[in-house]
């Protein structure tokens, strides 16, 4: 007796019929590919704070209204906002593709009759669309993607403005650098300028010679040209916040503190897992991720048959004015069933395709967990090491100070020769230099030890800082 090949097994078959099932792939959130802790030991004496808010975290109330002000302005941040509405749109398409379409239709037509008249029909009533109907998960699976997608698009907003909070922060306090270096190089430039009027007058007195003059011209050239290059520099400055700002800069925020005077509130660390928790572009990631799983689910249920349903209900007449009064009712129902039976393999590439969208969303969130990983490692050795490195360059400058104070005396008593002097004058303005580029260094690295762990967003009209 000849056997009947089926081709899937009917008690599955059916029961998939009968209940709906989803061919997605259980997720299953991948290891991550970092060490269990982090590469300097403190970081693991506390614990990251539920709630790392902008406004508490910087305390110049001129850096809080520009970083608001950006909040509000920035191109950037609205382009993600934007996205954010452009993917809850396309989630709530998905959706609606779940159920039915429904619209109301008139419509008349004549037909030829066979003594050679002609009649008419009116007909009015609702008409349900070609709806399929989701036996095997197709529409499920990519409403799950889309909504995924949005979620992702949600968390990229957030990332976007930690981003965009950390970078004003970071020039803001470029500027502060700028105008500390600013008001040096002025300093030493008036002071350099008084020093070459006096050796000018001993070199025309025939007190001093003429390289002696030379070496001091040299030197407040030199300051010349540092004052020129840091008012380009902080004209930069101002430029860049600027466009941060989506405006021009106000006058009077300008205007900022010394860098001395600034203070940022330490952020305790915790261990790698809340550091991943925290952070909107890892979640973002994996909410790439788990869209890149739901379309392999579609794309396994485009190999089972395709179940749509078309039905009508309304009144026929006759007569136009019948049409609602006279008329009778009608029903109609058109199911269809389309199994794929050849289609050059454009399913099976679908699959494939959606396996391998999958394992680069898989390589990317991995990627994005050692990212993270690495900024928090850096803003953590940055921490433990620029404590010290601000206390040898204070040193450095004492040092330097008091060398040009004995080097001024041994230069007036006659023992040191003026090219020690202007040694001395060079080596304490380079220190000096050095010492507040020490301290921005580590007042930003700072605000990566802040951005890395996840801080810096505030849902949009709330007073209370969001939990990432």
């Amino acid at each position: 007796m000849r056997r009947l090949i089926r081709p899937w097994p009917p008690a599955p078959l059916a029961a998939a019929v009968l209940a709906g099932c989803s061919m997605m792939p259980t997720y299953e959130r991948p290891a991550p590919p970092v060490p269990a802790a982090f590469p300097y030991p403190a970081a693991a004496e506390g614990t990251a704070p539920a709630a790392l808010d902008w406004q508490e975290f910087f305390g110049d109330a001129r850096l809080r209204q520009l970083i608001a002000t950006a909040l509000r302005n920035n191109r950037d941040l609205r382009l993600a906002m934007l996205n954010v509405e452009q993917a809850r749109a396309q989630y709530d398409i998905r959706r609606a593709d779940r159920l039915p379409t429904v619209g109301a239709s008139v419509a008349g037509s004549r037909t030829p009759t066979p003594g050679g008249g002609s009649a008419t029909t009116y007909t009015a009533g609702l008409l349900f669309s070609a709806w399929e109907i989701d036996f095997f998960g197709r529409i499920a699976s990519l409403s799950q993607a889309a909504l995924a997608q949005f979620l992702a698009t949600e968390e990229g907003r957030k990332a976007a403005q930690i981003t965009l909070v950390s970078t004003v922060a970071n020039t803001w306090l470029f500027l502060v650098a700028d105008e500390e270096q600013l008001a040096l190089t002025r300093q030493t430039l008036s002071t350099r300028e008084e020093s070459l009027r006096l050796t000018r007058l001993r070199f025309e007195s025939g007190a001093a010679s003429e390289l002696d003059f030379r070496q001091s011209q040299s030197l407040l050239e030199n300051a010349r040209v540092a004052l020129a290059q840091q008012q380009r520099q902080r004209a930069l400055d101002l430029n860049t916040l600027a466009l941060l700002l989506g405006e021009p800069v106000p006058p009077e925020l300008q205007v900022t503190a010394r860098i001395a005077d600034i203070a940022l509130p330490d952020v305790p660390a915790g261990l790698p897992s809340e550091v991943l928790v925290r952070r909107p572009d890892v979640r973002q990631a994996e909410q790439q991720l788990i869209a890149a799983n739901a379309n392999i689910g579609a794309a396994r249920a485009a190999f089972f048959p395709n179940i749509s349903l078309t039905a009508g209900v309304g009144r026929a007449s006759t007569e136009l004015s019948g049409l609602f009064n006279g008329g009778s009712w009608g029903l109609t129902v058109a199911p269809q069933l389309l199994q794929p039976i050849f289609d050059a393999g454009r399913n099976r590439a679908g699959l494939r395709s959606a396996n391998v969208s999958r394992d680069i969303a898989i390589a990317q969130y991995e990627q994005a967990i050692q990212s993270a990983f690495r900024e928090v490692a850096d803003a953590l050795a940055g921490r433990a090491t620029f404590g010290e490195q601000l206390q040898a360059q204070r040193n450095v400058v004492e040092a330097e100070s008091a060398r040009l104070r004995l080097s001024q005396l041994r230069y007036d008593a006659g023992v040191a020769s003026f090219l020690d002097l202007l040694d001395a004058q060079r080596s304490l303005f380079t220190a000096q230099q050095a010492e507040i580029q020490t301290r921005v260094q580590q007042l930003q690295n700072q605000v990566l030890l802040y951005r890395s762990l996840g801080g810096g967003w505030r849902e949009p009209g709330t007073g209370t800082a969001g939990t990432p």
